[in-house]
C-alpha cells in the first residue's frame, strides 16, 4: 500500500534522481525531485514535505560538504521541525555525522541499498509523526493548564428542574449526538458539557473548550482549524487547531451565537465532512470529535433575522439541554453556596467560617441575575472580607432591589427610555438587532430612538 507521504529529493546527479524517483514512487504518494538546491526555497514555500533527501555536494569537484551544511542550516532556519536525510558518498561519512549534530535526521550512503534506504526513510517518517504528536500534546497542554484552576465540579441540586437535566444528560452522554446547551450567563453550561464528556465513552480523551466570544474574527480559522507556518504574517510556526486537539474527544464551542455569518459556513463544512483544512494547507485532516455547543442567545430568533445559518443550527442541536436560571432552582442555591463556602474557607484558611441564619434567607430572596457565577464570586468576597465566625447578609454586599419611593424626584419619561436603550445595548454588546428584541421594538424604531437621544 502506498503511504500518504510527500518526499523531496535534491541532488545534482540526474541519474540518482531518476533512480530514487523510480524506487520511491511505488512506496509514497508524492515524490518530487530537484536537480539544484537553488530551487529548494521556492519549492518549500509552495509545498510541505514529510522528508527531504539532500545531497551534500552539488558543484563539480567539491567534496567538502559545505554546500550540504549551508542548505541544511537554511532549511532548518526556515522550519526547525523539517526531517532531512543527507545523501553522502563513503568518504563523507564523518561530515554526515557532523551534519546530524547540526540537525539532520539521518544519512544514506551512495551507492544505495534499496532496503536500507526505505528503512531509513520510514524511520524518519515515524520520527516526524512523533514530533507532530508531541507538538500537538504541548499545545493541548497549554489549553488544559489555563483551564486547570477553574471550578468544574458538578454540584448536583435536588430541584425538579435540575433532576430533569441530570436524567437527560445521562441518556445522551453515551451517544455521539451533538448537543446544544442553552441558558443565561453563569448557569453552568460548561460544567454540564464536562459532565456529559465524563459520562461518555470519550472520557479518556481530551475535552477542549473554546470561548468563541473571546476569539477575534480574523483569528477564528487559525484557532479552530489550525495553520501552517507562513500561512499569514504572524504564522511563525505550525499550529494545531482546536478540532485536531479534541480528536477522539469532545470539542466544546461556547458562545456559538457569536460566530459571524461568513465563518458559520466553514464550521458547518467541517462538521458535515468530519475533516478540517488548516490555513495554508490543501490537505484535509480527518477529525473524530463530539460537538457540544452552548449559547445564551435565542438561535431561532437569530435564524429569523438571518444572523445564524439554519443548517448549522440543525447540525449542532440533535439534543437541546436548557438550563434553568438559579432563581428557578429553589433551595439549590443553598447547596451551591455551602459548596463555595467550603472551598473558599479552605483556600483562605478560615476553616470555621459558616453562614448565619439570616444569610440563608438572603440567598433565597435575591434574584441572582448573574446566576451560579455571581453566587460563587459573592461567597468568595464574603469569605475574604468577613472578620467574624459567621457570614452575615452585610458581608454578601448584594445590591438591594430598586424600589419606587415617593420622596424620590420623579424621572422624566425620556430619561427612562434613554436609560432602557443604553442598558439594552450594553446587555447585547452593542448589537442593535438583539437590543431591539430585548426591548420588544422593531429595529428601525430602535435606530430612530437612538438617533433621537444622540446614541
Amino acid at each position: 500500500m502506498i503511504k500518504k507521504n510527500k518526499i523531496l529529493v535534491v541532488d545534482d546527479d540526474k541519474q540518482v534522481l531518476k533512480t530514487l524517483e523510480f524506487l520511491l514512487e511505488t512506496e509514497y504518494e508524492q515524490v518530487t525531485t530537484l536537480n539544484s538546491p537553488n530551487l529548494i526555497s521556492s519549492e518549500l514555500r509552495s509545498e510541505k514535505y514529510d522528508v527531504i533527501l539532500l545531497d551534500m555536494n552539488f558543484s563539480k569537484g567539491q567534496n567538502t560538504g559545505n554546500e550540504g551544511f549551508y542548505w541544511l542550516n537554511r532549511i532548518l532556519k526556515s522550519d526547525p521541525d523539517a526531517i532531512i536525510i543527507l545523501i553522502t558518498a563513503y568518504g563523507d561519512v564523518q561530515l554526515a555525522v557532523r551534519a546530524i549534530q547540526d540537525g539532520a535526521t539521518d544519512f544514506i550512503l551512495k551507492p544505495f541499498d534499496n532496503d536500507k534506504l526505505l528503512a531509513t526513510i520510514n524511520s524518519a517518517l515515524e520520527l516526524r509523526k512523533s514530533k507532530i504528536k508531541i507538538k500537538k500534546l504541548e499545545q493541548t497542554q497549554k489549553i488544559i493548564v489555563k483551564d486547570i484552576e477553574k471550578q468544574h465540579l458538578l454540584i448536583k441540586g435536588t430541584s425538579p428542574a435540575m433532576e430533569k437535566i441530570y436524567t437527560t444528560i445521562k441518556k445522551v452522554a453515551k451517544t455521539d449526538a451533538n448537543i446544544l446547551i442553552l441558558g443565561e450567563n453563569g448557569t453552568g453550561k460548561e460544567v454540564i458539557a464536562r459532565e456529559i464528556h465524563r459520562l461518555s465513552a470519550r472520557l479518556n480523551e481530551s475535552f477542549i473548550p473554546v470561548d468563541l466570544g473571546a476569539i477575534s474574527h480574523n483569528l477564528f480559522e487559525s484557532e479552530i482549524f489550525g495553520h501552517l507556518k507562513g500561512s499569514f504574517t504572524d504564522a511563525k510556526e505550525d499550529r494545531t487547531g482546536r478540532f485536531e486537539m479534541a480528536k477522539g474527544g469532545t470539542l466544546f464551542l461556547d458562545e456559538i451565537g457569536n460566530i459571524p455569518l461568513p465563518l458559520q459556513s466553514k464550521l458547518l463544512t467541517s462538521i458535515q465532512n468530519k475533516e478540517v483544512i488548516p490555513l495554508g494547507s490543501n490537505k484535509p485532516a480527518e477529525i473524530d470529535v463530539r460537538i457540544i455547543s452552548a449559547t445564551n442567545k435565542s438561535i431561532e430568533t437569530m435564524i429569523e433575522e438571518n444572523l445564524f445559518r439554519e443548517d448549522l443550527y440543525y447540525r449542532i442541536n440533535t439534543i437541546i439541554v436548557e438550563l434553568p436560571p438559579l432563581r428557578d432552582r429553589g433551595d439549590d442555591v443553598i447547596k451551591f453556596a455551602e459548596h463555595f463556602l467550603h472551598f473558599f474557607s479552605k483556600k483562605y484558611e478560615k476553616p470555621n467560617l459558616k453562614f448565619d441564619k439570616n444569610t440563608y434567607a438572603q440567598f433565597l430572596n435575591y434574584n441572582w441575575p448573574g446566576n451560579v457565577r455571581e453566587l460563587q464570586h459573592t461567597v468568595e468576597k464574603a469569605v475574604i472580607m468577613c472578620d467574624n465566625e459567621a457570614i452575615t447578609p452585610a458581608d454578601l454586599m448584594l445590591k438591594p432591589k430598586e424600589t419606587f419611593s415617593s420622596t424620590k424626584e420623579p424621572q422624566k419619561l425620556n430619561d427612562i427610555e434613554k436609560k432602557a436603550i443604553i442598558n439594552a445595548l450594553n446587555n447585547n454588546n452593542g448589537i442593535l438587532t438583539f437590543a431591539a428584541k430585548e426591548l420588544g421594538i422593531a429595529r428601525q424604531t430602535m435606530y430612530n430612538k437612538m438617533k433621537k437621544y444622540g446614541l
